[in-house]
Order: structure tokens, then sequence, then C-alpha cells
């Protein structure tokens, strides 16, 4: 790997990461200032600060460490409600204390401009708009993506299968017609409708084959020679080798024992052409990153362990397993690196801040301090508490919302983010994972 191609992979995770951070910091500022809150710092990164510039009331500014970012707006915290007696122990001084330096911040006569005074409603909006910042950064990043042309599988075919392996596990042994050569269908015939659906892309092809029904026959026409041809074609269900070599045999794992995936089979193989893809597939290609990410945001404590456990024990992690910014940065190198055109690579770089962002979305919605969807839960908590009192007729309606109280959560959760990214910061560059296996 060459180091122009590890700068490339560097510069990009440094500012993506940076700009994801910074716009999803103006999602929280913009609407903070339009209700009136004085935001006094925007800082990007953490650490000591390497550029910093006062505008108005507010220090914009970049830290070292492109880890995370802040925007600090007064009056966070509530002062205590009336008759609170401070907990003993070292906990309820820290939430006592908390609570004081957040009323400090509040100038005289702008006790109006704190955020506790605000509406939950208001509330909402501001939290989340940090969250919903990023994921229509997903959505603009995807989309640019998308609109770089790249070699992609058509719905042309490259190959047609002439035979099926009666026996995956042998791949020399006997073989029995594939359905596709049954059919009559050739290496450079384009595929138009199959099945009763409108065929103009590979991933069209693959999802009607999948949705006919198991042993069914359907209709498929294809273009040939200029001649619309129509042919009957009948899927079937296989277990197949999933794993092959360079020569397309296929591979046993350790034990001896070939890796297979059951599916249906026709036995065609396509053309790769260089193409956008259609916009139209960016909602979905977007709910099954989430779908992935929301995935791997549940499973991320058992991962930690899991990477914690192979950096003691010396075992590998596996391909898809979670990275931290120094892993990604690692793959975005590997990616620059490769003996690919520049406008693959700009896509797959695309996509990959596209990523990061979805990362910030769903690690945002944990309904906990010190995440955006902790505040948004004490929000939606302070307007129900007021709505049922307003229904009720009670007066005066109850104040905002004893977020200090919660701040113990935040004060375990920290630092065990903090710990489970070092752990995966040091596991990449212990024992990092290849993009490419």
């Amino acid at each position: 790997m060459n180091f122009t191609a590890v700068l490339v992979g560097i510069l990009v995770v440094v500012f993506g990461v940076g700009f994801s951070i910074g716009v999803h910091e103006l999602g929280h500022m913009i609407p903070a200032k339009i209700f009136g809150v004085r935001v006094d710092k925007y800082m990007i990164g953490f650490g000591p600060t390497i550029w910093s510039r006062q505008i108005g009331e507010t220090l914009y500014g970049i830290k070292l460490l492109p880890l995370g970012g802040f925007c600090r707006m007064i009056g966070m915290l509530p002062p205590a409600p009336p008759g609170t007696v401070t907990k003993p122990g070292y906990m309820g001084e820290v939430v006592a204390q908390a609570r004081e330096d957040s009323v400090s911040e509040i100038l005289p006569g702008e006790e109006y401009r704190a955020f506790y005074n605000l509406s939950a409603p208001k509330k909402i909006l501001i939290m989340a708009g940090g969250i919903l910042a990023n994921l229509l950064l997903v959505f603009l990043f995807a989309a640019i993506a998308f609109s770089i042309p790249t070699s992609q599988p058509s719905n042309t075919l490259a190959s047609v299968s002439e035979c099926l392996p009666v026996d995956p596990n042998a791949p020399s042994a006997e073989c029995v017609p594939a359905p596709a050569a049954v059919a009559g269908l050739r290496a450079g015939d384009t595929v138009t409708w199959l099945g009763g659906h409108r065929i103009t892309n590979w991933t069209d092809v693959t999802d009607a084959i999948a949705a006919v029904p198991t042993g069914a026959t359907v209709m498929v026409t294809v273009e040939r020679d200029g001649l619309a041809l129509d042919m009957e074609l009948t899927p079937v269900v296989v277990t197949r080798a999933s794993a092959f070599d360079a020569e397309g045999n296929p591979v046993a794992d350790a034990d001896g024992v070939y890796p297979t995936i059951t599916s249906q089979f026709v036995g065609i193989g396509p053309s790769f052409v260089r193409q956008t893809t259609p916009l139209t597939q960016v909602p979905r290609a977007v709910g099954q990153m989430f779908t992935a990410t929301a995935g791997a945001v549940i499973g991320f404590p058992v991962a930690v362990f899991e990477v914690a456990r192979s950096l003691i024990t010396g075992a590998p992690r596996p391909a898809d397993g979670v990275m931290s910014v120094v892993g990604v940065g690692r793959a975005a190198a590997e990616i620059a690196g490769v003996d690919a055109p520049i406008a693959d690579i700009a896509a797959t770089m695309v996509a990959l801040v596209a990523s990061l962002n979805m990362a910030l979305f769903a690690f945002n919605l944990i309904p906990l301090l010190p995440f955006d969807g902790g505040h948004v839960v004490n929000a939606l908590y302070e307007g129900g508490r007021r709505t049922i009192a307003r229904m009720r007729g009670i007066r005066p309606l109850p104040g905002p919302a004893d977020v200090a109280r919660t701040l113990p959560i935040a004060y375990v959760v920290t630092p065990l983010l903090v710990l489970a990214f070092i752990v995966l910061i040091l596991a990449d560059i212990i024992s990092p994972i290849s993009v490419f296996g």
C-alpha cells in the first residue's frame, strides 16, 4: 500500500467525520438560535483547540480529535425543584454541582434564553435536529454515490450455466441441466421481463427469481439480436457452494466442509457495465443501511467484548466486525489503494461517508444520556406530564423536567463508551480488519 493511498484514505475519513459532526451540531445550533437560546460554543472534535474564532456571542472552533463535537447551549439543566434535598454521596454532589454550573452560565436578565425554559416541542426540535441532519446527509451522500458511474452487474447475461452439480460438496460430481440452459437462454441475451416483472437491472433479475414460487414455471422475455423472445423458466431451489477460488472451484473450510447457500437457482451470470444507479434505489439502500447499522448498535456491547477477547487470545477478527475511526481510516486507505477506476473508488468513498452518518444517526437514537435520544426522551416526558396536567385542569403546569436526575446514567455510559472506543482503536492498530480479506 503506497503512502499516497494511505494519505487519501485518512483525509477522506478525517474530513468526512469532521464534516458529518459539524453538520450534526449545526442541526442543534440553528434551531436553538432560532428559538432564542444563547449558544456560547460550537466545537468540532475534542481535546486541544487547533483553531477558534469568536463570532457574535458564539465561539466557533475545531479541536484536535475528530471523535465528536458539541454545541453548548446555556441552561441545559434547570435549577433543582423547590424542596429538593441533595442526595448524600459522591454522585449526589456531582448532580448538585452540575445544576449550579448550568444556572451560573445564564447572564443576568437572560433567564428567558435558557434551554430549560423552552417548551417541550422546541426542545425536541433542537435535540432531534442533529439526528435528522445526519439522516439527511445519509440520503445526500447515497444519492451522490449512486450518481457516479461505476461498474455494475446488468440485465445482459455474460454466462449461462450448462449444468448444475448434483452435490455441491463434490464439485467434480455429475451435473444435471441448469434451468436457464433448459429454457434456451444464451450469453448476450438481455432480460426484459421475468415472472411478470419489468427488468431493467441485475437487482430486478435476482428479486424476480427470488419471488418465483417453489417449483413454479414463469415466462422470461429476452432481447436477442433485436428480437423479443419468450421462454419458459423453472427455477430450482438448490444448496450450492458459496465460496470459490480464483478458478471458480468451490473452496472448503478448515474442517473440509464446503460452505453452502440455499436459494432459487437458474444458472445465469451478469455482464458488467459502467452506469449510474437510479436515484429511486436510494430509499431502499438507506433502509438496508439502517437495518444493518441498527443491528450493529444493538449488538455493540457484545461485539466490543469479542474484540477485547480477540486482543487477549490473538484470535482473528471477523471481516464484518465493528471498527473505530482508525479502522475506518485503514479501510479507506485500502480502498484508495486498489487498482480500480477512480470513479469506482470515489463512489465507494462517498458511500463510506454515508455509512458514517448512518452510524451517528443510529447511535444518537439511543434513549439514554449522553446521546441525543436521551434528551429527546426527557423532553417527551416533560411534554407528556404537562399535557396530562392541562387536561386535568391543574395549574400551574409542571416545570421543566429535572434532567439532572438522569445524569448518573450519563456518568456510567460515557466512560463505558470511552473504554469501548479505546479497545476498538487498539484492535484496529494491532489486529486490523482487512476490507479485502
